[in-house]
């Protein structure tokens, strides 16, 4: 196999897409993903999730390998009147066998350009502490803004501490 991989914004979910999401949402999930979801996840939860993602203000990314979605990404821009100049990032998966080939970094550089293309200059993101996500958003310029405890419950009832990260995409800018 070739191990190309292409990242492309969804505009729409057809039936094949979601079925395809669906089951990535599952696996990550069962490989111990913090995305807000438990397992085991069923098939009708993911697909409720799935058929109610794109919402105005989102954008969603999927990545594949050689033709085979094994990655999303969504950028959320807040529609708030004050808020209009940032965005957050929210359920970066990479399926366990795509994971170490630079997925995550070619789906966080596009939300990125997407958000530099609608003129938001912050960035925010949570990951649960200790996760590998961790080292991906710090070597990509994420600055840890701080930790909150007992913030996410596993499976297991265990709860575990968030981090929350920003990232200014304007460095130059006039921030406060």
């Amino acid at each position: 196999m070739s191990d190309k991989i292409i990242v492309y914004p969804i505009q729409a979910l057809n039936e094949e897409v979601v079925d395809t999401l669906i089951r990535l949402l599952i696996d990550v999930v069962a490989d111990g993903a913090s995305i807000g979801f438990l397992p085991p996840l069923t098939y009708l939860e993911a697909a409720a999730y799935w058929n109610r993602v794109l919402e105005d203000g989102v954008v969603l990314w999927i990545a594949e390998k050689d033709g085979v979605p094994v990655g999303t990404v969504q950028l959320h821009l807040a529609q708030k009147a004050n808020a209009t100049h940032r965005a957050e990032i929210a359920k970066l998966m990479v399926h366990p066998s795509g994971r170490r080939l630079g997925i995550a970094r070619q789906l966080m550089k596009a939300a990125e350009e997407e958000a530099l293309r609608q003129d938001r200059t912050l960035l925010v993101l949570d990951t649960r502490v200790g996760d590998p996500s961790n080292r991906l958003y710090e070597s990509i310029g994420f600055i840890e803004a701080g930790v909150i405890p007992g913030y996410a419950r596993s499976a297991d009832g265990q709860l575990h501490a968030t981090r929350y990260y920003y990232k200014l995409l304007n460095p130059h800018a006039d921030h406060c």
